[in-house]
């Protein structure tokens, strides 16, 4: 291993211990505390003795890896060991001739001065970004007063912590990652080029059970993707993002989760240093629930056009029969108006309830509302409150509007003393009788003529399995039997 590749693998720490020692040894050089001097490499240790003087100090000098040059107090170099002159790719003449600043940038030259400066009180020590063939390089320069015949100069020592930094950002960088993965809410599965899960976090646990660490990808997500997709194969997937492709927003179902689900795959190159591919970074968004949601969307609309469309025939249909009992426009305009308000009142009565289907009281209710009043005709109900579903509320709501404008027109609403009474009672499969039942009012006769309000209220509610509608004329007031189907409770 040479020399600057052992310095890189050295911490901080470790550079700044092994410098002060440096200084500590030139220091007790330089005051003749020490006799020999030995220094260490892989193959041998080399004794250097100090009695030569100043050729066995600057033999020293030259084994340090540590870059090392002498200034004195107009900062002219003195000195300079090879690991510094190869530090800033010169020979020690040329140094010595143009001086340690031209050397550096003018940002570099800031702070190594006043890293001199700072060191006129004891050793001094700054780390710093040099700009360097075409990139840049991290030095850290430390500073100590240098004692000389002429007046104290400065000793430095520079050191190269490039790959030191880097290899500091690596970490906090891979750190970063894990912990972005760690928190994300969608799966995340990191693979090595081959294929291989190197990495996963919490959220994959929703997808599949047990640990995917050095499973294969293909093995562990047995993915099936749509006809025509752009990916046939789980290992598709690895081998495109290897070679540089990215790919986003892919369907995918996983039927092997409990429960299945529908996924959105997304699968990108991991990018290391420079172009190099170390493999791919796999997303993987559930959506099931979107998809349920997409699905239950879908069945409301196809749900509200059939019921357009069946409001519109009935619509249609009203106005046709309308039309053939009516004695002229006026008359026509009137009644037609009145049932498709009539239609619109039970639909808002379902909208307010989600058409979920509402109960019976709230249908009569609504009504016969506008002919009833404290001093006027009355209303009795019991045992309505019962459910109904929307096609059977829409109907049940045109029955009762012809019985009320009957009743307002001829029966029993056309006087203060009239009353008009409906009750139900459950019958066996899920029906359920309801009967009107008008008194108070006037004289009631056979009707000599068959309207469309009567056809209106015995067809409506037949729907087979002895449902249905009969009117009974009764002296007494109108008596009007419905058989419907129930909501369960």
């Amino acid at each position: 291993m040479s020399d600057g590749a052992a310095l890189s693998t050295l911490s901080v720490d470790e550079l700044r211990r092994r410098l002060t020692e440096a200084e500590d040894t030139l220091r007790a050089i330089r005051e003749g505390e020490a006799d020999a001097v030995v220094v260490r490499s892989e193959d041998e240790d080399t004794v250097f003795a100090l009695a030569g003087g100043q050729d066995s100090y600057r033999a020293i000098m030259e084994a340090m890896d540590i870059g090392a040059v002498a200034l004195d107090e107009q900062e002219r170099v003195l000195y300079a060991n090879a690991a510094f002159c190869t530090l800033l790719g010169c020979g020690p003449g040329a140094l010595q001739r143009d001086g340690l600043f031209t050397r550096l940038s003018s940002a570099s030259t800031a702070i190594v001065r006043e890293t001199i400066a700072q060191a006129r009180n004891g050793r001094h020590q700054t780390q710093f970004v040099e700009a360097y063939d075409g990139g840049e390089r991290h030095l850290m320069v430390t500073a100590a007063p240098l004692p000389l015949a002429f007046g104290t100069g400065c000793a430095l020592t520079f050191s190269d912590v490039t790959a030191r930094v880097k290899a500091a950002a690596a970490e906090e960088s891979e750190r970063i990652g894990q912990a972005v993965i760690a928190s994300a809410n969608e799966a995340v599965v990191v693979c090595d080029p081959t294929g291989l899960i190197i990495n996963a976090n919490a959220a994959l646990a929703s997808i599949i059970e047990g640990d995917p660490i050095g499973r294969r990808f293909e093995e562990a997500l047995r993915l099936s993707f749509p006809i025509g997709s752009a990916v046939m194969h789980p290992d598709d997937l690895v081998m495109m993002a290897c070679e540089g492709t990215a790919i986003k927003g892919l369907e995918a179902s996983a039927p092997f989760a409990d429960p299945p689900k529908d996924l959105l795959v997304s699968v990108a190159p991991l990018r290391l240093s420079g172009e190099t591919i170390g493999g791919c970074v796999v997303t993987l968004i559930d959506m099931s629930e979107r998809k349920a949601v997409e699905k239950r969307q879908m069945l409301l609309m196809h749900e509200l056009d059939h019921r357009v469309k069946n409001t519109l025939t009935m619509v249609l249909s009203i106005c046709g029969r309308t039309l053939a009992g009516s004695s002229g426009l006026e008359d026509f305009r009137e009644r037609f108006t009145r049932r498709i308000q009539a239609l619109a009142a039970t639909h808002n009565l379902l909208a307010d309830a989600s058409w979920a289907g509402i109960d019976l009281t709230a249908l009569i209710r609504s009504e016969l509302a506008p002919y009833l009043s404290p001093t006027g005709p009355r209303l009795e109900l019991s045992r309505l409150d019962r459910p109904v579903t929307p096609d059977v509320a829409i109907a049940f709501g045109l029955v009762i509007h012809e019985l009320s404008t009957n009743a307002v027109k001829y029966g029993a609403l056309s006087r203060e003393t009239g009353c008009v009474s409906v009750s139900g009672r459950p019958l066996p499969d899920a029906l359920y009788e309801i009967t009107w039942t008008e008194s108070g009012g006037p004289p009631v006769s056979i009707p000599t003529r068959h309207g469309f309000g009567q056809t209106l209220i015995t067809r409506s509610l037949a729907r087979g399995g002895g449902t249905g509608a009969t009117v009974e004329f009764a002296p007494g007031g109108v008596v009007c039997r419905m058989v419907i189907p129930i909501q369960a409770d």
